[in-house]
């Protein structure tokens, strides 16, 4: 039977302001752990930034907010150590978990791996029934962390039947994986690239009542799947808790990516070949998008703007040229600059950019927060020492209008010789 209960915003707010006076009290009662950690906006336990940190050069303490101690107490050396990752092969699984990830522009999106760490929990969750996590992934990609993300075993379909937009297709190559291997679960992303409606389509065809929406997955003995999931539904107003079934729908921060250990991914081969069929839909290609008319939670490739940003037509012609969707910093908004609804961080939108292109940002705790999924951070920032080129993967000190200026021009010039070749 399935369980609803009611969320209370105001309680989950407290829960995540470490400063307010009933914090712990909230904590306890919701039984989201330590004070050192928070519950994230999707239900996930993220730790409190503020735990940690370590000595600058001039004996302040500093936020580490890229995920691992930059700096040593007293001298503020960076360090760079390289850890090898534990190999985990599994020869004889006693079942599968098989994950269908949206593999957004052919590589794994930060939902993906979320989705794969909640089946790396239900495949490690009994060590003498191991369980194997399969993937299957469609067209050509660009991956090339697959055992990284936890996958134990890959199937490839390259076939030009369900290469782009065939859902038709892709669901009768799912079909016959489903005849092969019989997995215990089926678990796709609840997203609006191609999983929200693979799932759907596959649990009709396998006759399943599938579990939509679902945030948290929990242990739970007295289910025969031994599994309780916890799903949004009425417009995300309330939980409804129902045993995990085998094909489940999941949000971002579902679970833990994996971070520890990395899996062989070794190549599997469908036992038969696909099913020939006629497709009642004709994929006609992408059509170009405004970048300026996507929303920030859905972008890819960001440029953001703050306080240090001083010529703002530059800006935005870099935008254009660059084709990037525009953001900002609660400075910038606040002065003007942009609307409201470019702002980026904890109290604007919560982005997962594949880039982040961040001008003439500081790093306010919670503009990082706002990033923190983001796969690429590159920081434009005249000061060196400041927050976000800790947190940047790629850094450059310096004047943003000339810096801006010079890529505008170089990528001006690339097309330039690429039309002329042509």
């Amino acid at each position: 039977m399935s369980e609803i209960k009611r969320r209370d915003p105001r309680k989950e707010w407290i829960a995540r302001n470490r400063l307010h006076p009933q914090h712990l009290e909230v904590l306890a009662e919701l039984g989201q752990g330590a004070a050192s950690e928070w519950m994230g906006p999707n239900g996930v336990l993220r730790r409190n930034p503020h735990a940690i940190g370590f000595i600058g050069p001039n004996g302040i303490k500093r936020i580490d907010r890229s995920g691992a101690q930059q700096g040593v107490a007293g001298a503020g050396a960076a360090t760079s150590t390289v850890v090898q990752k534990p190999l985990v092969e599994i020869d004889e699984p006693a079942f599968s978990v098989l994950v269908v990830p949206d593999m957004a522009g052919g590589r794994l999106s930060g939902h993906d791996r979320d989705l794969l760490g909640l089946a790396r929990r239900l495949a490690d969750a009994d060590p003498e029934d191991q369980g194997a996590v399969v993937a299957v992934i469609f067209g050509p990609h660009k991956e090339t962390s697959f055992g990284e993300a936890g996958i134990d075993r890959l199937l490839h379909l390259d076939s030009p039947d369900v290469a782009g937009y065939a859902p038709e297709a892709r669901l009768g190559a799912l079909a016959v994986v489903e005849q092969a291997w019989a997995p215990r679960h089926w678990l796709l992303p609840d997203s609006k690239l191609g999983g929200g409606e693979m799932g759907r389509r596959l649990a009709a065809r396998l006759g399943e009542r599938p579990a939509t929406g679902v945030w948290q997955v929990e242990a739970d003995t007295e289910v025969p799947s031994g599994w309780r999931c916890t799903a949004r539904g009425a417009a995300e107003s309330v939980d409804i808790q129902r045993p995990l079934p085998r094909v489940a729908l999941a949000l971002a921060e579902c679970a833990e990516p994996v971070s520890e250990t990395r899996h062989a991914a070794a190549e599997l081969a469908l036992p038969q070949p696909l099913p020939s069929m006629l497709s009642r839909i004709e994929d006609l290609g992408q059509v170009p998008v405004d970048p300026s008319g996507v929303a920030l939670s859905e972008a890819e490739f960001i440029l953001s703007a703050g306080n240090g940003v001083k010529d703002w037509e530059g800006f935005h012609h870099a935008a254009e040229v660059l084709g990037a969707t525009e953001g900002a910093s609660r400075v910038a908004v606040d002065d003007g600059f942009m609307a409201r609804d470019r702002q980026v961080g904890a109290t604007g939108t919560w982005v997962t950019a594949r880039v982040y292109v961040a001008v003439g940002i500081s790093g306010a705790i919670q503009h990082l927060q706002g990033i923190q999924t983001c796969e690429k951070v590159v920081a434009i920032n005249m000061d060196p020492g400041c927050d976000m080129i800790k947190r940047a993967d790629l850094a450059v000190i310096g004047d943003s209008a000339r810096i801006l200026e010079a890529l505008v021009s170089l990528v001006e010039q690339a097309r330039e010789e690429k039309r002329d070749a042509a």
